[in-house]
């Protein structure tokens, strides 16, 4: 069986741990290869031929490396079946699905062709007297990304494509369920011109976390993920003197407000609920509908349609949505599924049980509704990542803003309503990162930032965008006097613009 390695210095590499891991295929339940599961000498590899790489890359004019960045997106373009379909075959998404993977990626790495005018930093003449005072910015040096299965195309280049441009080597551990893509996006920057060392994928698991959460020559780290995972991360990157971004869980609300087109509001409810089988960190998981009939409207329409969703393997063009990433994630989706009844939740729509003929030991789940949700039930409060719609009710305006409000989570949130006045109110008093004003998965252009609140991120930048340039650089100021602005004599007393 195939087994797969890392990507080090350059080329591949064999594993030399001794251990592995399977690497399902979700729609039939049957192990595709295996990845080699690093050790903590193979990550030290890793990180060896960074630092020798690295200072060269550093010294690459902006515009050069720019130029690797460009090729790459050319690359990217080219390769896009094939990339969609290796990330298809591993995760399970729907082949359209995996290209908009690739291609929300592809658009950070045009972001980072910007890098000459992004990574300038400021000057001030007259500073002071003979005075001139001047910022840059200096790569970290070696930076790392830890990524998760459901994006394995996106965001290990949300991680690895600003971090680069600024200058910084970096080691890349992806999830070792979906491990292929990453290594053929590595391949791809050698063949658009980066050198060798600068970007290492190196799979694992925690022994791999662990080892580049205290290597001494990793300067930050980002991570996406769970949000313990998040927390353990950014305590053990801190307390190794590293700095970190962390990305955790997420419960997404839409409100759809009684003036809202429902047909608009249910549409976007199916792709922001269902798509990628709900294994999204910004897919709409719950839906708050203000007012009862609000409510009745809403759930008389997205009965029939959850019903008539079609689930099936990647390699069916007309599939709305694959399988689930792997059999734990069948069970526990079930199991909340169970839990939900037992709370008392009404499940409108029963995903459990679904079998599909001729893959009958895929990782499929139906999609799910349940009504009459509230907020001390567990399916409401649990990341269930999976295709289950809760449907909490709301009295009025203010209820419905007090849900996501109230949640501990805070990446994404959505209303859909045609009253510029409430939309407005619900932007400015939320407290949540990411909001979609009849948008129902506000993900931002690669221009601006990526980032959540509360439990769903630690850290104070956010990824891509220009929180990325300065997460990935440090800022160096220079105070300059020439000789001919110097007076004669020693100065005891603290300098100051008096």
């Amino acid at each position: 069986m195939h087994e797969i390695g890392h990507f080090i210095g350059g080329k591949h590499v064999a594993g030399t741990s001794g251990r592995t891991a399977n690497v399902y295929n979700p729609a039939t339940g049957e192990v595709q290869s295996t990845v080699a599961l690093a050790s903590v000498e193979e990550i030290r590899a890793a990180v060896e031929n960074a630092k020798a790489a690295q200072p060269k890359w550093a010294a690459t004019n902006p515009q050069r490396r720019a130029r690797v960045f460009f090729k790459f997106v050319e690359l990217l373009n080219t390769h896009m079946d094939e990339l969609a379909t290796m990330l298809s075959k591993e995760h399970g998404k729907t082949v359209e699905d995996s290209k908009g993977d690739v291609i929300r990626g592809l658009e950070v790495c045009e972001f980072v062709c910007g890098i000459p005018h992004l990574a300038k930093g400021e000057f001030t003449e007259g500073a002071g007297p003979a005075i001139d005072m001047y910022s840059i910015r200096q790569p970290v040096g070696i930076g790392a990304g830890i990524t998760p299965f459901n994006f394995p195309g996106m965001i290990p280049m949300w991680m690895f494509a600003p971090a680069i441009a600024c200058g910084n080597a970096f080691i890349l551990k992806p999830s070792e369920r979906d491990p292929s893509l990453p290594i053929r996006l590595a391949e791809l920057m050698i063949e658009a011109g980066l050198p060798a060392g600068i970007l290492n994928v190196v799979n694992g698991d925690k022994a791999a976390v662990d080892a580049i959460l205290t290597d001494p020559d990793i300067g930050a780290i980002s991570f996406v993920g769970s949000t313990p995972i998040a927390r353990y991360v950014y305590g053990t990157a801190a307390a190794n003197g590293k700095r970190a971004q962390c990305f955790g869980g997420a419960k997404n609300h839409m409100i759809i407000m009684p003036d809202a087109d429902l047909d608009q509001a249910v549409n976007a409810l199916m792709g922001a609920g269902y798509g990628s089988a709900g294994e999204r960190c910004m897919a709409i998981s719950v839906a708050v509908p203000v007012g009862e009939d609000t409510a009745n409207r809403l759930v008389e329409k997205l009965i029939p349609k959850i019903e008539s969703l079609r689930i099936g393997p990647y390699t069916d063009d007309k599939a709305d949505m694959g399988p689930v990433i792997t059999k734990d994630a069948y069970n526990r989706i079930n199991g909340l599924i169970d839990r939900g009844v037992e709370e008392g939740a009404k499940l409108l729509v029963d995903g459990r049980g679904f079998k599909l003929q001729g893959y009958e030991d895929g990782y499929f789940v139906g999609g799910s509704l349940f009504d009459h949700v509230t907020a001390d039930m567990d399916i409401y409060k649990a990341e269930i990542f999976g295709p289950v719609l809760s449907v909490v009710r709301a009295k009025n305006y203010e209820d419905a803003l007090e849900l996501p409000m109230k949640h501990e989570y805070g990446n994404g949130v959505a209303i859909y309503t045609r009253d510029g006045d409430a939309a407005r109110d619900f932007a400015s008093r939320v407290n949540i990162g990411m909001i979609g004003v009849n948008v129902p998965i506000p993900v931002p252009l690669a221009y601006h930032s990526f980032g959540g609140w509360k439990a769903s991120s630690f850290g104070d930048l956010n990824q891509h965008g220009t929180d990325s340039i300065k997460f990935w650089t440090r800022t160096k100021t220079i105070t300059a006097r020439w000789p001919s602005g110097i007076k004669d004599g020693a100065e005891f007393v603290m300098p100051t613009m008096k």
